[in-house]
């Protein structure tokens, strides 16, 4: 098997090493780079089996590195963020990260979260629908499972690849609530180690691209104290 290629940016010199020499400690093939456009470029030319990104970045900050990387690929992305700085993990996750560490961070943390991320995304999608289904429908939504397409309303929808998984899970067990644990399990693992606001902030992003007013869902219902349930 080949080793796996883990893209590292990061403008701190003291820490890209130490990222880099703990990765290859763990058999990991490492790309690096010190800035947002070189990076970029890296992870086109070196097609990275995930990517490490910190947010604050010279000449192209990580958000904005994110947001291009999730337009033109599925890799996983792990974004670095500084200590209190909630709205950039947020944010992140909205542009598409998988997941995010905060500095300063313990490495057997963050190997931990690497290796699960790359298990995750061998795996492949574990939200299954019954046996010979390939269209699942509920109410106006419809998912082809094959073409790994969906609609509402005879509309197509342009769904991230956790936003179609969180998606299918749901259409797949209309009127079954689900708690935000039980989602983290069945889309990001049993050995995911990061929060349930992750659902939260993917739920609401799928609001807004099936609900007519997301504000006032009707599809995709938030149960207090629970979790989230699918009504047709």
């Amino acid at each position: 098997m080949p080793e796996q290629k883990v893209l590292v940016i990061e403008d701190e010199e003291n820490l890209l090493e130490a990222l880099r020499y703990s990765l290859e400690r763990e058999g990991f093939s490492v790309l690096t780079a010190t800035d947002g456009e070189g990076g970029l470029q890296l992870a086109r030319e070196g097609v990275p089996d995930l990517v490490l990104l910190d947010v604050m970045l010279p000449r192209l900050d990580g958000l904005e590195v994110c947001r291009i990387l999730r337009r033109e690929t599925n890799t996983p992305i792990l974004m670095l963020t500084a200590k209190g700085e909630e709205i950039d993990r947020v944010v992140g996750l909205e542009l598409g990260a998988d997941d995010y560490v905060t500095k300063p961070f313990s490495m057997r943390e963050l190997l931990a979260r690497v290796r699960a991320m790359l298990r995750r995304s061998a795996m492949g999608s574990p939200a299954e629908p019954a046996a010979g289904n390939t269209v699942v429908r509920a109410g106006d939504v419809e998912i082809d499972l094959t073409g790994h397409t969906a609609k509402v309303a005879g509309n197509a929808l342009d769904l991230k690849p956790r936003e179609f998984e969180l998606l299918t899970l749901l259409v797949s067990n209309k009127g079954r609530a689900f708690t935000r644990d039980q989602i983290l399990e069945r889309l990001w693992g049993y050995d995911y180690i990061g929060d349930s606001r992750t659902v939260d902030v993917h739920v609401r992003w799928l609001r807004e691209k099936i609900e007519t007013e997301p504000g006032q869902p009707r599809k995709i219902i938030t149960i207090r104290g629970v979790g989230y349930r699918f009504e047709a």
